[in-house]
Order: structure tokens, then sequence, then C-alpha cells
């Protein structure tokens, strides 16, 4: 059963969501809700939900960047983007710490915002201390595209979303993307369009 994603403008994706007792993580109503948004971001498809898209404010997401999400990419950006497939995992509670101060910029997009990506300035390297679904602890050391993914799913942990961040003028429609910026980089498509 795929659950709604609720979509910028509604009031859940602008407040900081709450945290999870341990014995609310391990809940039945949680594994179900785990379940649900795990096939909800399949069918998207996506690499990332946080609760609240899809109307819960509680302080969990999931993550996973399959494979085959990655056949259409060329190696060239494969390789700038640091990105390699990422296995199912959730992340409850999160706390995230940016490790350095070296920053990356890529088009981003969002479930909550569809049809439109922008570039946006990520830390490259992270930390996220977390408990999983089992209320375990776990310590998440990351770096590029799975960074990012952990980022923009923090942020929507805490009412943020990537247009907070994004270079405003790189703002643009998923198809004008494709047509004509995808195979160019992120610094001279800047330059172009007069950010940089």
């Amino acid at each position: 059963m795929r659950l709604k994603i609720i979509q910028v403008g509604d009031p859940v994706l602008r407040q900081p969501a709450r945290e999870l007792a341990p014995e609310e993580i391990t809940s039945e109503h949680i594994r179900l809700l785990i379940r649900l948004m795990h096939e909800t971001l399949r069918d998207a498809p996506g690499v990332g939900l946080a609760a609240p898209q899809i109307g819960e404010p509680i302080r969990l997401a999931i993550i996973e960047d399959l494979p085959q999400y990655l056949s259409n990419v060329a190696s060239e950006q494969i390789a700038e983007r640091e990105r390699a497939p990422v296995p199912f995992h959730v992340i409850v509670n999160p706390k995230l710490t940016g490790i350095g101060d070296r920053h990356v910029e890529f088009f981003e997009g969002c479930l909550s915002f569809a049809g439109f990506v922008a570039v946006v300035p990520r830390y490259h390297s992270v930390l996220v201390e977390c408990l999983d679904e089992n209320a375990s602890p776990r310590t998440i050391h990351a770096s590029g595209w799975y960074a990012r993914i952990l980022q923009h799913e923090i942020d929507h942990l805490n009412g943020a979303l990537y247009v907070d961040r994004m270079q405003a003028r790189t703002l643009m429609s998923v198809d004008n993307y494709s047509r004509l910026w995808k195979d160019i980089s992120v610094d001279e498509t800047k330059l172009k369009l007069g950010t940089a």
C-alpha cells in the first residue's frame, strides 16, 4: 500500500518532528509504518523518505539507494558525486554533525516538492548518531552522495526543505534539467545561470 507523500505547503513539513521513545520505535505501529514507507519509497521511486513527508511528525526516516537507480547515470557523474548503492536502513532520532569545512554542490530534488530540482550545497562528509528500527544505537560515517541523502532527510525532521539551502537561480523543472543541464557540470550550470 502506497502512502500519500505530502507536498510543500503542508505545515507538517515545516515543523520540527518529535523524538520517539525506545518502546515506540519497536511498536507494531512503527514497524508497519516503516514497511509502508519502504513500499512508498520504492514506488515513488526515491532514495530517502522522512516520516513528516507522509504526515507523521516523528524523527524517523528511511534510506535506500538501489543499484538500478545508477543505471541511467553517466559513470563520470557517479564518480563526481561519489555515489554508490546504499542498502535499506532506518534512522530514528538522528543527530547530524558535519565533518570539516568541505562542501559540495549538486542538483537535488525532493518527493515533497515534486517535479523540480536545484543546486544545493551540502557537507561532503557527516557523522550521524541515531537509533535503528530495533532502538539500538548506530553511528554512521558517510561521505559523497550518501552524506547528501542523510542531510536531506534529517533536514525534513527539522522542518527544513532543500529550497531553504538551494542556489535560488538554479531552481528548474525536472524536465528542463533532463533536457538542458543533466550532462553539464554544476560549475558550468551556475556560470550560465549567473550564480557563479
